[in-house]
């Protein structure tokens, strides 16, 4: 368990703070708008009022007591960027800001942000792999890997995953099947691959496209 500080209550921030708090985390909810707080009360450990901008206020909540603070100010730039700065500069741990665009990622780094997340491009590109490609299920993209979740090629039916030789003859791995509603990860070598059955499979991005062309 974490405790954590979220900063900012739009639409990013609450869902951030409603799947903190499912994860078992201790969230502190802190935005500039009362009404943006009324439905986080019943969700997160505490909520405040306050502008963040202003150094007494950041003081006030013990920042360098929190092992992540989320900065998600999505309407003012400047404001998420001074509300950066100052948190590393009254000892935060860790920052995580949010950004719109990479001009925008490399001012935040400049100013302290440990880490820049691109939410609305993050999911945008995400839906456009999962609908550009046929029988693709999931995608999740991990720096130079992605995980796709895909069907078996119908040459491998009846086939084990060492008949196949997956990783070899791919340069990808099985994370794990998933069939009626259930996954088992980290397959075993004998697993015969069934036609119902979807893969998770991480890998290059050129090597599970060669994959996915075949599909």
């Amino acid at each position: 368990m974490k405790s954590i500080l979220v900063i900012g209550i739009g639409r990013f921030g609450k869902h951030l703070c409603e799947n903190l708090v499912k994860n078992g985390n201790d969230v502190m909810a802190v935005d500039q708008v009362e009404e943006k707080l009324e439905d986080m009360l019943p969700i997160v450990t505490s909520a405040k009022i306050g502008d963040c901008t202003r150094e007494e206020v950041l003081k006030s909540f013990g920042v360098r007591n929190f092992d992540i603070c989320f900065v998600c100010i999505g309407t003012n730039f400047q404001s998420s960027l001074e509300v950066t700065s100052l948190l590393k500069d009254l000892g935060a741990p860790y920052v995580i800001s949010k950004a719109t665009r990479d001009i925008q990622a490399k001012f935040l780094l400049r100013n302290g942000a440990d880490e820049v997340v691109y939410p609305d491009r993050d999911i945008t590109k995400r839906i456009a792999v999962k609908v550009s490609a046929n029988h693709v299920y999931d995608y999740l993209e991990m720096g130079e890997y992605s995980i796709y979740e895909i069907q078996p090629l119908e040459e491998w039916i009846g086939k084990s995953i060492k008949e196949v030789n997956f990783r070899v003859k791919y340069n990808a791995n099985i994370l794990g099947i998933k069939q009626d509603g259930h996954t088992s990860l980290m397959p075993h070598a004998d697993h015969i691959f069934q036609r119902e059955e979807h893969l998770m499979v991480i890998g290059e991005k050129e090597d599970i496209d060669r994959i996915l062309k075949r599909l």
